[in-house]
């Protein structure tokens, strides 16, 4: 009985670390992609800090909110990586202050 249990717990953690790598592949598969986002369907936090949430955005295509897309299709769909978006984040801000 011992040896099932030992066989079926080394199984147990072969397959698991075959899932993490395959999760593992996918994400790097995937790149964050700001102002494509529809209302409610970013995935995480947004560039303001007004929320650190998946789902909480309120406006379709907000420069600050992402996605994540396929590698390589970002500016396929009229977004921007982190460093343009918050360059052009902070630049409307400025506007909007000054």
């Amino acid at each position: 009985m011992n040896k099932n249990i030992a066989a079926a717990a080394a199984l147990a953690t072969v397959m698991s670390l075959g899932v993490a790598n395959a999760v593992e592949a996918a994400a790097k598969q995937k790149e964050k992609c700001y102002g494509v986002a529809k209302a409610g369907q970013n995935d995480c936090g947004n560039l303001a800090g007004t929320h650190s949430c998946a789902g909480q955005s309120t406006v379709d295509n907000d420069i600050g909110e992402w996605r994540l897309v396929p590698t390589g299709t970002c500016s396929d769909l009229g977004g921007l990586d982190r460093k343009e978006a918050k360059k052009k984040f902070a630049e409307m801000q400025a506007k909007k202050n000054g």
